[in-house]
């Protein structure tokens, strides 16, 4: 193989040998793999010494560059090596005159690309408490970049276009004329996507929330709030798909963010010990301000005498639990419910159960069908059940 080794450093033509432009086109694939493996390391300790460091977004910034970089090098090495091709053949000109506009075209997705994972991993950091003391909520942080991955991928679009000599301000006059009839055609969706919007910027609850709703069979915890729907999951483990434009109609109630949760119960002893109820009504009370689990200086703590039952005295106990914990909660209130049972006992009191009395009233005069007498005038019965 004799030939100069500086026509390697010459772009080739038609009357370049094949066994020069051959090394060349090897030397350019070479050297883009080369670079890519070089890449790839060079992120890898970059990757090492970031993560030594406090900063999110430079976390954020690495992760969504380190595919978009090797593309952008690939675009650039193929295209060169289409381009080498194209100046030594004749026949497929036409076929290589598309490769500025195509590297063009790439090179935007590449960048849109690297937004849209910057967004991402950016998102994934300000909802880590690893990474923020105060981290963003979970709903506004997708809801925010939602808009912003859609914002990349319309300007990405609207800007390939233009590449491909499309005239932007003709497509979005058209946009215009129908996104009216899209808007009317598509109200409901419409109507769902403003509904979702007012539930990011409201926060009436989030994912992982409780929430129900009196004026609809709606309850469970909350899984994911989309665009048009906001998946429920139900006690009973069913998923529960609702529109978002229902939420600006119905009330919602969140039991997720209540501070205590309440004991409300009402107790009833015999008639016969009315005597010892101040004693009883006193001592519940001090129970309840004693005991450990129950918030009773910032809430509401009522123990009365409240009501003659029809077979029993009854008072009432009303105070709040600490915990919002569903079962913690009723292990508290069987707590305080046994301790009451041991108050009324300590008092030698009893607990009321229903009774009725019967009164059975025999008048046995001469009876003009049968003739009998009964020198007992009256007779009179009590039956206790």
């Amino acid at each position: 193989m004799n030939w100069d080794w500086t026509q390697l450093l010459q772009w080739p033509t038609v009357e370049t040998p094949s066994d020069i432009w051959l090394t060349q086109l090897f030397i350019i694939v070479l050297g883009t793999v080369s670079v890519n493996f070089i890449m790839m390391r060079v992120i890898d300790v970059l990757d090492r010494l970031i993560n030594k460091t406090e900063t999110l977004w430079d976390d954020a910034l690495l992760e969504a560059a380190r595919i978009p970089l090797r593309l952008i090098f690939w675009v650039v090495g193929l295209s060169i090596a289409a381009e080498l091709l194209q100046s030594v053949s004749e026949e497929y000109n036409e076929l290589f005159g598309m490769v500025p506009a195509v590297r063009r075209i790439a090179f935007i997705l590449i960048i849109a690309m690297f937004l849209n994972r910057f967004i991402s991993y950016t998102e994934k950091n300000l909802i880590d408490p690893a990474r923020m003391r105060k981290p963003m909520d979970q709903s506004t942080a997708a809801a925010i970049a939602k808009l912003l991955r859609v914002s990349v991928i319309i300007t990405a679009f609207l800007i390939i276009l233009q590449t491909l000599g499309y005239s932007i301000s003709g497509v979005l006059a058209f946009g215009g004329i129908g996104g009216m009839a899209v808007a009317f055609a598509a109200k409901d969706l419409l109507a769902n996507f403003f509904g979702g919007m007012m539930i990011y910027l409201d926060k009436p609850f989030r994912v992982g929330d409780w929430v129900r709703s009196p004026d609809r069979s709606i309850e469970g915890t909350v899984e994911h709030i989309g665009w048009r729907l906001t998946r429920i999951r139900t006690f009973d483990q069913r998923p529960l798909y609702i529109p978002n434009a229902m939420f600006t109609s119905i009330v919602l109630e969140n039991p997720s963010r209540m501070f205590n949760r309440r004991i409300n119960e009402k107790i009833g002893i015999r008639y016969d010990d009315w005597q010892k109820m101040p004693g009883i009504v006193e001592a519940v009370r001090q129970m309840l301000i004693e005991h450990e689990d129950l918030e009773t200086e910032n809430r509401t703590l009522i123990v009365n005498f409240d009501s003659y039952g029809a077979s029993h005295l009854e008072f009432f106990i009303y105070t709040f639990t600490k915990t919002t914990q569903w079962v913690h909660y009723h292990e508290i209130k069987q707590d305080v419910l046994m301790k009451i049972m041991n108050i009324v006992h300590e008092h030698g009191a009893e607990f009321a159960f229903p009774t009725r009395t019967l009164h059975l009233v025999n008048n046995n005069d001469d009876h003009p069908a049968t003739g009998l007498e009964d020198d007992n005038a009256e007779e009179v019965q009590h039956v206790h059940r």
